[in-house]
């Protein structure tokens, strides 16, 4: 490998060439070099070249299985970034799909769709050469891709966005356009923000348990261990000696009266978890007469509806259950009883710390309170049209919320899609999952149709950092 002088717009640049292979250093056939003895035309077709590279077999697959041959092999003069066979393993890997043929085609087809430019890039090109920053460009997915090179002109995908990329070979020329490899598949993601940043107006409250112990049945059934530093939790099969259950009653009057609470949370330490990834659920219990010291399993009351919420058991510090919800439909606040239990027949301990523990932190409940004096306003919500098996990439024209910066509005999705996938960045959006005004301000966000159903909806509800909200809201999805 050398350095060799190139001369471009009376400036005098070093080059790093190396042998022109997909996986060695990085070339760029770009700079109409002489001694590299290649000038970066293929002298076939986009679609050509990739059925006939080994390096592309799996690019190759994908396009067929996409159909969308005729793209590739078209006279419309295209930008084509070009993921590798190891891009597309580690993209399969990553999801959890066997192979190509796991993948969703619409998914498949939007996938490589954001791969094509529809404009001819070159890094010779005098605007991209001059500048060095980021030029966005339309791909055929209808999101945009930035590219640009850095000093050493190594070209980029998305410089400036929350995830970019360097081309490994770029400027390769086929007859209709000219191709970028890569050895990942590329997406466009919005410049992150954090969504559980808080407003300056936004203050936190903590209270701690008036009481709590746990209950063991079998021969420790009368037993009381109200005084023990644990909250022991063991769902078993067959053998009551060892199924146990935690307790804790907080009185909800000690939060703060005025104020919005945007968000409330049981946290409860964990000692010790087998952390076999199953659930953990917390109940209300209707009973807030027990005593911490006269509590056992013989006297206990049992919860007589379904879970509050369920987390997952992991290898954490603590365990968070998220009461925002339960807390929203109570109708007036007070003394609140609780019980932890763990999977039906899990088998699973689970001890957890108690009020009296010695070095972790006691069991609390946090609270979010916001000022509430903000307002959000749903301004538009057009619906979504999309052609059966295609996509479409949302923007303020579909759906915004006005009242905050668009970064301070924050989306969450209540009801996923049952014709589609909403997607952010290369996630598959899920209940649960946020989103906000921003990534849909520059088109982050894409709804992809299965090909099935002739219309679906999304339901979302929004809150801004310093408290207002939006109840759940349907947005509309027409499938031609």
């Amino acid at each position: 490998m050398k350095s060799l002088p190139i001369k471009i717009n009376g400036a005098i640049l070093a080059l790093i060439l190396a042998g022109a292979v997909i996986y060695g250093c990085t070339v760029q056939e770009d700079f109409d070099y002489q001694p590299a003895g290649t000038t970066g035309k293929l002298g076939v077709s986009a679609l050509e070249y990739f059925q006939s590279h080994e390096s592309f077999t799996m690019l190759g697959s994908a396009i067929s299985l996409a159909g969308l041959s005729e793209t590739y092999d078209t006279d419309q003069i295209r930008t084509f970034i070009a993921p590798t066979d190891r891009a597309f393993e580690e993209y399969l890997q990553a999801n959890a799909y066997e192979s190509l043929e796991d993948v969703p085609v619409p998914i498949l087809k939007n996938l490589l769709r954001y791969h094509i430019v529809d404009n001819k890039v070159l890094f010779t090109d005098p605007e991209l050469f001059e500048s060095n920053l980021p030029i966005a460009y339309p791909t055929e997915s209808g999101q945009v891709m930035y590219l640009s090179h850095n000093t050493n002109f190594v070209g980029l995908v998305n410089q400036g966005t929350s995830k970019q990329w360097e081309i490994s070979t770029s400027n390769l020329e086929p007859t209709n356009g000219v191709i970028h490899v890569v050895n990942e598949i590329v997406y466009f993601s919005a410049a992150s923000t954090d969504l559980d940043e808080l407003d300056p107006s936004v203050k936190t409250d903590t209270i701690f348990p008036l009481a709590d112990t746990y209950i063991n049945g079998g021969a420790a059934a009368n037993r009381n261990f109200g005084a023990d530093n644990l909250l022991k939790v063991k769902n078993v099969t067959g053998d009551g000696d060892y199924d146990r259950k935690a307790y804790l009653m907080f009185d909800l009057n000690e939060l703060p009266a005025e104020g919005v609470i945007t968000d409330l949370r049981l946290e409860v330490g964990v000692s010790f978890t087998h952390a076999k990834n199953l659930d953990m659920n917390l109940f209300q219990v209707p009973d807030t007469t027990w005593t911490e010291m006269g509590l056992n399993w013989n006297n206990a009351t049992m919860p007589v509806d379904p879970p509050i919420t369920t987390i997952t058991t992991t290898k954490v510090s603590s365990f968070n259950f998220d009461l925002t919800d339960f807390f929203g439909r109570m109708e007036q606040r007070g003394k609140l009883s609780l019980m932890i239990d763990g999977q039906d027949t899990g088998d699973e301990t689970n001890d957890l710390a108690s009020k009296e523990h010695e070095t972790l932190p006691a069991p609390m409940i946090i609270a979010i309170i916001a000022t509430g004096n903000s307002v959000l306003d749903l301004v538009t919500n057009t619906g979504i049209s999309v052609e059966s098996g295609g996509s479409v990439a949302l923007d303020s024209e579909m759906l915004e919320i006005t009242g905050a910066s668009a970064n301070d509005i924050i989306y969450t999705v209540e009801e996923v899609a049952q014709h589609g996938w909403l997607i952010s960045g290369a996630t598959i959006l899920k209940p649960g999952d946020r989103f906000t005004q921003n990534d849909i301000n520059v088109m982050n966000l894409v709804y992809i149709s299965n090909g099935e159903g002739s219309e679906d909806h999304l339901v979302l509800s929004a809150r801004d950092r310093a408290g207002a909200k939006l109840d759940p809201f349907e947005v509309e999805v027409i499938i031609d």
